[in-house]
C-alpha cells in the first residue's frame, strides 16, 4: 500500500467504546493519490464523518478532487473536477449489515480507498469537455477550432458525386 493511500485508512477502534450518537470528523487533504490500479487523483480533499450507531459505524463522506484527462472534442488536457458525497454503514456483525455488505474490520481500521475509488469513477463524465462551447477539431486539417477558427473554401468532393453538385448548383440558380 503506498504512503498517500494510508491517509485513507482510518483508525476508528476508539469509537466502539463511545455512546450511540458520538461522531468524529476525519479530514483528508492530499496533493495527489493513486488508487490502484487506474485512478490518479489530484488535490483530494474533504471530510469523512464517522458516527457511532447501534448497528455499527455510519460513514458520511464529502470529498472533491481533480483528474487529468483530455477534452473529448479538441483533445486538449484538462483538470476534470470530481465531487463525491456518500453515506455507508460499517455493521458490527453480518446480520446487521446493509445492502453494501460492509462489516467493521476486527482491527478497527476502515480503508476508504475502495469506496472513494468506486464513487469517484461514477463521477467521471463519459465525454469530458474543456468548456461547454468547445468547437473541437477541424475535420479537414485537424486544427483546434477553439485556437485557430477557420474555414476551408476548397471543399474536397468525391468525384463520384461531382455530377450531383452540378445539379444542386443549377437548382439553386433557378
Amino acid at each position: 500500500m503506498n504512503q498517500s493511500r494510508q491517509a485513507l485508512r482510518l483508525n476508528v477502534g476508539f469509537l466502539l467504546n463511545q455512546s450511540v450518537g458520538f461522531s468524529r470528523d476525519f479530514l483528508v487533504d492530499l496533493p495527489s493519490l493513486l488508487l490502484e490500479p487506474d485512478l490518479d487523483l489530484n488535490h483530494l480533499s474533504g471530510t469523512a464523518r464517522i458516527t457511532r450507531t447501534a448497528q455499527g459505524l455510519l460513514l458520511q463522506t464529502k470529498m472533491h478532487a481533480t483528474q487529468l484527462t483530455e477534452c473529448a472534442r479538441c483533445l486538449t488536457d484538462l483538470e476534470q473536477p470530481l465531487e463525491i458525497d456518500f453515506t455507508e454503514l460499517y455493521a458490527f456483525s453480518p446480520r446487521t449489515a446493509s445492502e453494501s455488505g460492509l462489516i467493521l474490520p476486527e482491527d478497527g481500521h476502515i480503508d476508504l480507498a475502495p469506496l472513494v475509488r468506486e464513487y469517484m469513477f461514477l463521477e467521471i463524465p463519459i465525454n469530458p469537455l474543456c468548456k461547454p462551447e468547445c468547437k473541437g477539431l477541424c475535420p479537414v486539417c485537424g486544427e483546434n477550432l477553439n485556437e485557430y477558427p477557420h474555414d476551408h473554401d476548397d471543399e474536397v468532393i468525391d468525384p463520384r458525386l461531382a455530377q450531383l453538385r452540378i445539379l444542386l448548383e443549377d437548382k439553386t440558380q433557378e
